[in-house]
């Protein structure tokens, strides 16, 4: 019979494993990046798409979403470590100042 495995609670800014066991303290942070680990982008309900960037409906707005929280609906996510998406607006804006950059004389 197979064993179940517990998924690796890893910290969502940086990937790093170390995330102490529930409930997570409140003043607990990463060793590796600094970020506090009871902040919004590690909890569950946590999802940009969202209105307030939060699933929860009931929880309160919170400003900045990598600080520490008194949120109490604070679930720590089991979802893996997925690195932050590029900003496309800014790709596209560095394209094309490329392709219309005036050439200094003399090239």
């Amino acid at each position: 019979m197979a064993e179940a495995t517990m998924a690796v609670r890893v910290c969502q800014s940086c990937g790093a494993t170390g995330v102490p066991d529930d409930p997570v303290p409140r003043d607990s942070s990463c060793a590796k990046c600094g970020v506090d680990f009871r902040c919004c982008r590690n909890c569950r309900h946590y999802d940009p798409r969202y209105h307030n960037e939060c699933r929860e409906t009931e929880a309160e707005p919170v400003a900045d979403k990598t600080r520490r929280n008194f949120c109490e609906y604070f679930d720590y996510s089991s979802a893996p470590f997925a690195a932050p998406v590029k900003d496309r607006a800014a790709d596209a804006k560095a394209k094309l100042e490329a392709l219309f950059r005036k050439k200094p004389p003399g090239e």
